[in-house]
């Protein structure tokens, strides 16, 4: 019997994002699982839910007995069980420059401009939303900045971030976008960020993946 990967989701959340992109372009089947992180107090509260994931927070991801959270340890784990399609390159240098990228996103500019950020800057601090958006685009333009000087200055880049097939770092950046764009951030600063994204969303891999993709979009 053919176990099916079961993805425990939000179609807004960009490390799901990241997640699905990855499935998809690895060509793996999976069952998702939508989780609203809004209604009912924030479904990823439940008991149930946070049985699989103490952290309440998704994705989580369940493979056999394997259950497995954060996005970037997802891939990876995608990786070492599904070596192809590779998203990282054979070489030591190439994989330690896209696991920088990745991480300029998943480690420097998501963490601070999530949901539950702004909403603790909205709900206990009182911070008004106009306030809320200036924050989520200085620390997305501060992150931006720097990838778009790693993407021009470094060697390796070429149709997508690293060479010309996607890799964990378009996996990342692509969600990034998409969020910078729901934020009204001004994206005339990233050409080369503008470049790749362009040309990661025109693969099926990325659009299935997309926020309006989804089954649980609004």
């Amino acid at each position: 019997m053919v176990t099916v990967v079961k993805l425990y989701t939000y179609f807004r959340s960009s490390a799901s994002y990241r997640v699905r992109i990855a499935l998809n372009l690895k060509g793996l089947a999976y069952d998702a699982v939508p989780v609203h992180l809004v209604r009912d107090g924030g479904q990823q509260h439940s008991a149930a839910f946070t049985a699989l994931n103490p952290a309440a927070l998704v994705p989580t991801l369940i493979d056999g007995d394997t259950t497995l959270s954060q996005s970037l340890a997802i891939i990876e784990y995608l990786e070492e069980t599904h070596p192809e399609p590779a998203l990282l390159p054979k070489d030591a240098a190439g994989r330690a420059r896209v696991r920088a990228i990745a991480q300029t996103i998943a480690c420097e500019i998501h963490p601070i401009d999530n949901l539950r950020v702004l909403r603790y800057l909205e709900l206990q601090l009182g911070v008004d939303a106009p306030a809320r958006t200036a924050w989520y685009r200085h620390w997305v333009e501060l992150g931006f900045g720097a990838i778009e000087r790693m993407l021009v200055g470094g060697r390796g880049s070429g149709r997508f971030c690293h060479g010309d097939t996607p890799t964990l770092a378009d996996c990342c950046l692509v969600p990034q976008l998409f969020n910078a764009e729901r934020f009204g951030v001004p994206l005339d600063p990233y050409p080369t960020i503008r470049r790749i994204g362009e040309t990661c969303r025109s693969l099926d891999p990325f659009r299935r993946a997309a926020p309006q993709a989804q089954p649980d979009a609004e």
